[in-house]
């Protein structure tokens, strides 16, 4: 019997696919979609202390390759979404969920996380380093000094299960100095990754979103090799304890697999998710059961991370 069940620190799914945060996840409505559907999880829209309306319109547009999108975080607000991963816990039969969280300054984490730590919520919550927080300065997680600060901040604090959403890095010492930093906290997990930034796609004579003048971050079959490379460079450096969420062009039950053969845990489906609906968990679940049962895989750990080199 092929099994795609997964854990996530202390947390048991049935399946290990979800979205990603920022698909399906902006009402409840959307993440009562998720829940019914084949999906293992949800991960809520990632929210900001107070409500956001976000860029102006148009801030996604699907490409022939994946997608490109400059959202500008819009999002309900931290309380709609604390209280409905809470509602939602203390459902029976619920499954477990991911609180996805940013500040939009070092000061509004902290608020962030300690209205977290207050409350009943006792699920898997996941901080976004992959967003610009101060002009001039680069996402978080790419400004290695200041992640240190505000990890080693956070967890001066923080006791519940915290995992962190990651951008991509291109430079082999990138992740090295990441590894470095990350091994030093108590970690759940990284999510690996967030769209490549500042992509540019042009019709005829005119780019495609409004924000920043087109720029906007990729996703799909665009990052996939990127998400791959970043799942397993981590894989290979985390201590064993900091397990990877895959995220980054998976379409197909294939795409799953070479993720989790790079080492992740779980999988979250986004473009795809975006322009199939909730259906695509069902389809790809069972794609991804049936490479297995050809491969003689029953678990996932039968597979997970072993990535074979050429000699």
């Amino acid at each position: 019997m092929v099994s795609t069940a997964t854990r996530i620190g202390d947390f048991q799914f049935d399946n290990c696919l979800m979205n990603a945060a920022g698909v399906f996840c902006m009402t409840r409505e959307e993440l009562a979609q998720v829940e019914s559907s084949a999906a293992g999880s949800f991960v809520t829209k990632t929210a900001t202390l107070e409500a956001r309306a976000g860029n102006p319109e148009p801030r996604y547009v699907n490409t022939d390759l994946g997608s490109i999108n400059s959202m500008g975080l819009p999002n309900k607000g931290l309380d709609y979404y604390l209280d409905y991963v809470i509602e939602e816990q203390n459902r029976i039969g619920s499954k477990p969920h991911v609180l996805s969280l940013v500040g939009m300054s070092p000061d509004e984490t902290h608020t962030i996380l300690k209205k977290v730590q207050a409350s009943d919520y006792q699920g898997l919550v996941e901080l976004n380093l992959s967003c610009p927080n101060v002009p001039g300065k680069p996402q978080i997680a790419y400004d290695f000094e200041t992640t240190d600060t505000i990890l080693k901040e956070v967890f001066s604090y923080y006791t519940k299960p915290l995992g962190i959403k990651l951008p991509p890095y291109f430079d082999i010492v990138h992740f090295d100095q990441a590894a470095a930093i990350f091994n030093k906290y108590p970690l759940v997990f990284v999510n690996c990754v967030n769209s490549i930034g500042n992509g540019l796609v042009i019709e005829d004579e005119t780019v495609v979103i409004k924000p920043k003048n087109g720029f906007g971050g990729l996703g799909g079959d665009y990052i996939k090799p990127t998400a791959l490379a970043n799942v397993h460079a981590f894989y290979k450096r985390l201590n064993p304890s900091i397990q990877i969420i895959g995220t980054g062009g998976v379409k197909t039950g294939r795409d799953a697999f070479e993720h989790i053969l790079c080492g992740a845990s779980m999988v979250q489906l986004g473009t795809v998710l975006q322009k199939e609906g909730t259906e695509a968990f069902e389809r790809i679940t069972k794609e991804l059961q049936t490479i297995m049962a050809e491969k003689g895989y029953e678990t996932l750990d039968d597979f997970r991370g072993k990535l074979h080199y050429i000699d």
